[in-house]
């Protein structure tokens, strides 16, 4: 039987339900992730205004070191790479495609629309990431643990970034446009 100094450590998490569950919720970011990236461009391209094209712009650019990042994570563990569907990730960028869809062209209520579908996906993406560094240090998996907190620094931002737009003008200049 093992013994309570066995069942902590990093090598008997290799082989545990932790382990399992946390491979699971790789995978689900991992297709998130890889989701964002063919969504952040949709979102820039449909944006009216330019900072927040920027912002999107910038966040694919962060986001695809994101992939790269899981990737590693995967290496690490001697997985390979793969992505499962994301429900939550799913319906989020589909929110995203309607409110493209519903709003008008060159109007700030459009990006603040945007700004609502980016913080979902952000906020998802936050949780996400906090949840599986705390399983990758019960695991004594440090290595990955700092590899997903430089990715949880980078979702932090992207979130505080939409958060300063809205703030400052985005929304009051939708406010200031005439319903019709």
């Amino acid at each position: 039987m093992p013994t309570k100094q066995d069942q902590n450590s990093p090598k008997a998490a290799l082989n545990s339900k932790l382990r399992e569950f946390f491979l699971d919720q790789l995978q689900d970011i991992y297709w998130a992730e890889k989701k964002l990236v063919k969504t952040l461009p949709k979102l820039s391209e449909a944006a009216h205004s330019d900072e927040l094209r920027a912002a999107f712009d910038s966040h694919l650019t962060e986001t695809e070191g994101h992939v790269s990042r899981v990737e590693q994570v995967f290496e690490i563990l001697g997985e390979k790479a793969e992505a499962k569907e994301c429900p939550a990730l799913k319906g989020i960028a589909e929110e995203g495609e309607d409110i493209i869809d519903e709003t008008d062209d060159n109007t700030a209520q459009r990006d603040v629309g945007l700004i609502f579908a980016g913080q979902k996906a952000e906020h998802y993406e936050i949780a996400t990431y906090g949840a599986l560094i705390q399983l990758a240090k019960d695991m004594g998996q440090n290595e990955i643990a700092d590899l997903l907190s430089q990715t949880l620094t980078e979702e932090k931002k992207a979130d505080e970034k939409l958060t300063e737009l809205a703030m400052n003008g985005i929304n009051r200049e939708a406010a200031q446009e005439v319903a019709e």
